[in-house]
């Protein structure tokens, strides 16, 4: 899990789940494509794209449950050097239920991402990047996960200018 420390910190210091928007909470926006924002920070450097949902269901045993949320927010992270050079990270406003894993159907494919408190991420490097494809090729991104008091969670990302804001992401970070 040390992979993530990096991802952790960045994201922390943008206040990102502390209940403010990464638009308004940072001024380091460089570019916005459709529904996904390019973010850099200069000391270290570090470059990521980030997008909000578009829907958020909540239900608890089958019935829909009003609940209080942070941020919910999905993202690639970049960092020059790092390994994995790509990271993709998942943050639901909430904690999730412990040894449980959040599902990401992305158009027709399946992945698994582990948790840990209000995070999840795809297990390795190779999901990483297999992740990363199927996000460019796909048209939305169905995030569903178990909070740690059973509130199941379904949220919905348009993947609409993914592909061009991941790509700025990489390039302003590239080594």
């Amino acid at each position: 899990m040390g992979r993530w420390t990096t991802l952790i910190g960045a994201v922390l210091a943008l206040g990102l789940s502390h209940g403010a928007l990464a638009q308004e909470v940072s001024s380091n926006a460089v570019s916005t494509t459709t529904d996904w924002t390019v973010f850099v920070e200069d000391n270290p450097r570090e470059c990521w794209s980030v997008s909000m949902p578009k829907e958020t269901v909540n239900t608890k045993n089958g019935v829909l449950a009003s609940v209080d949320r942070g941020d919910i927010r999905l993202m690639v992270f970049f960092r020059p050097g790092a390994s994995p050079n790509a990271q993709v990270a998942f943050t639901g406003g909430y904690t999730f239920k412990e040894d449980t894993f959040v599902e990401v159907q992305i158009d027709g494919s399946t992945f698994s991402f582990f948790t840990e408190g209000e995070w999840a991420w795809p297990a390795s490097e190779s999901d990483d990047a297999k992740i990363i494809v199927a996000m460019k090729r796909g048209a939305s991104a169905v995030v569903t996960g178990l909070s740690r008091f059973n509130t199941t969670t379904k949220d919905t990302f348009s993947l609409l200018g993914f592909t061009a804001s991941v790509e700025d992401a990489e390039k302003r970070c590239a080594p």
